[in-house]
């Protein structure tokens, strides 16, 4: 049955919603003031799949990829700048209204640069046995196949092609497959996951996909498959070897921003704490004046960092592997610290906020890609008695409804 609706506002995901009967109904690639037509989404009661736009809004733009729509991995590539990054902006003062937090919030900044530099293709074979390469539809299981992507930076040309190809080589052994892929200084890093372990007729197929595509390196969940360059990206002045797989900003610039945004934060202090420091693109920068202690839960990243840390003219930086979740850096070993940095992952760092409040560490940078559990660590700290100075959104994420924020508290 189709139905008609006017849809009113946008939902914190991207979505547009409009009034039902039975509460809001959720119509992707729709804006605010449009009517559109739309039909009902199987299995997802409060949905919509939009059919047409009977009444478009002023604000509506021509989408930049021809996959928009049907891929999962944009939500708003069809809105104008100008109410985009209001909204964006918006997402930010929403969490902390509804946390109880006032504070000012900066402009957006956006750090989209020259586009993602990491993505993680998926490829299935589907019900009759076609092979798809691409992302997964918006709430749903299947594959959208695509041939290109233009959110992904330059140095992920090829990358497409290269994923293609393992998959082909991997297709006979009827395996769902992630395949994660990194712009490096080296090349393409590329890591496959969900294959099981290897026979060594595959193996040696790979490693010719490999070189055939100029790969830098190819693991299976990082077990080494072949490899013409080691990978690494520069952070600061610093070259860092990755772990494969590793973790990274999903663009450059984003890494960056987020970097002189804490930097410039910092006053002159002594001693930094790090946490969740990762391969250490804030401790690394932040090593070129002052010392560093940094932790983080992934032992690779740990070890990466350490070695990066023996470049000459860096301060000296302490890196320890270390479950933050389950053993925060307590009162206790924050003594002495002048400046506390976190940036945990979207589950935010609600342990290590409720240790960091018990302290006396003046000033604390914390760093989030989700708006809600950074209100929720906030709040807090404010509770303890720091106060929300400033808030600044940043936008690695273009036409999505991600958003990364650094704030900074004072005792």
């Amino acid at each position: 049955m189709i139905e008609r609706l006017i849809v009113t506002h946008l939902g914190h995901r991207g979505d547009g919603v409009a009034d039902g009967e039975a509460g809001p109904i959720y119509v992707p690639c729709t804006l605010p003031g449009e009517t559109v037509e739309v039909e009902a989404w199987p299995g997802h009661p409060d949905r919509r799949q939009l059919l047409r736009v009977a009444s478009a809004s002023a604000e509506r733009i021509a989408p930049i990829c021809p996959h928009f729509g049907v891929c999962g991995g944009c939500a708003l590539q069809h809105w104008n700048r100008t109410e985009y990054r209001a909204w964006k902006r918006d997402l930010v003062r929403t969490a902390l209204q509804q946390a109880g937090l006032d504070a000012p919030v900066d402009d957006l900044i956006d750090a989209h640069g020259e586009g993602r530099r990491r993505a993680v293709f998926h490829a299935r074979s589907g019900t009759h046995g076609v092979l798809a390469v691409g992302f997964a539809a918006a709430h749903q299981h299947h594959i959208v196949p695509i041939d290109r992507c233009p959110i992904l930076a330059p140095g992920l040309d090829g990358a497409l092609a290269a994923a293609w190809a393992i998959a082909q080589e991997l297709e006979p052994i009827k395996k769902p497959l992630d395949i994660a892929v990194t712009a490096t200084e080296a090349g393409l890093d590329i890591d496959v996951r969900g294959s099981g372990p290897l026979q060594p007729r595959l193996g040696s197929a790979l490693a010719a996909v490999a070189e055939r595509h100029r790969v830098a390196r190819l693991t299976r969940h990082g077990e080494l498959v072949a490899r013409r360059a080691t990978p690494t990206i520069t952070m600061g002045r610093t070259r860092v070897e990755l772990a494969p797989g590793a973790f990274l900003q999903a663009t450059a610039e984003g890494e960056a921003a987020l970097a002189r945004s804490v930097v410039g934060n910092l006053g002159k202090p002594k001693l930094v704490v790090d946490l969740f420091c990762g391969l250490g693109p804030f401790a690394l920068r932040i090593a070129e004046a002052t010392r560093v202690i940094a932790a983080d839960t992934d032992a690779d990243a740990i070890a990466a960092l350490a070695k990066a840390a023996r470049t000459p003219g860096l301060r000296p930086i302490e890196a320890t592997a270390r479950d933050l979740f389950r053993r925060p850096f307590v009162a206790e070993e924050l003594r002495g610290a002048d400046v506390v940095v976190f940036d945990p992952p979207r589950q935010g760092a609600q342990a290590q906020a409720r240790a960091l409040a018990t302290s006396k560490v003046p000033l604390v940078i914390a760093v989030s890609c989700n708006p809600a559990t950074f209100a929720r660590d906030a709040k807090i700290l404010v509770d303890a008695g720091y106060k929300l100075k400033a808030v600044t959104p940043i936008d690695q994420f273009r036409y999505s409804s991600h958003v990364e924020i650094v704030a900074r508290l004072e005792r």
